[in-house]
């Protein structure tokens, strides 16, 4: 690989990260919700893997059953936080579609 291929693929390698850097920035505030219980327990989370926000409806509090309070508060919580990784993903995603440097082939899915 010569010297000017090797400049333009270390170019492009710090243009990316500088983008993945930016969508980390704006993921944190974005944000997605996942509920369980039929909508009892409600989870916000944002694109930096926090959870935002917790609703549990009035019902669903039974003061003869915690552990299913805590399972649907547990289970809303996964989803909202895998919801939130697939959001970051799917930006991520964007910034290698077919990345092709001669010589080595397609690098779009090491920055994935």
């Amino acid at each position: 690989m010569s010297k000017k291929m090797l400049g333009d693929l270390m170019r492009e390698v710090q243009r990316i990260q500088s983008q993945m850097q930016k969508i980390q920035q704006e993921a944190r505030n974005k944000t997605v919700e996942a509920s369980s219980g039929g909508g009892m327990v409600t989870v916000v989370a944002n694109g930096g893997g926090e959870i935002v926000s917790i609703r549990i409806e009035k019902d669903v509090v039974n003061p003869d059953d915690i552990e299913m309070l805590q399972d649907l508060i547990v289970a809303a919580s996964n989803e909202a936080l895998r919801r939130a990784q697939q959001m970051v993903n799917e930006e991520m995603s964007k910034l290698t579609p077919g990345l092709q440097v001669p010589g080595l082939g397609g690098l779009g899915s090491m920055f994935k």
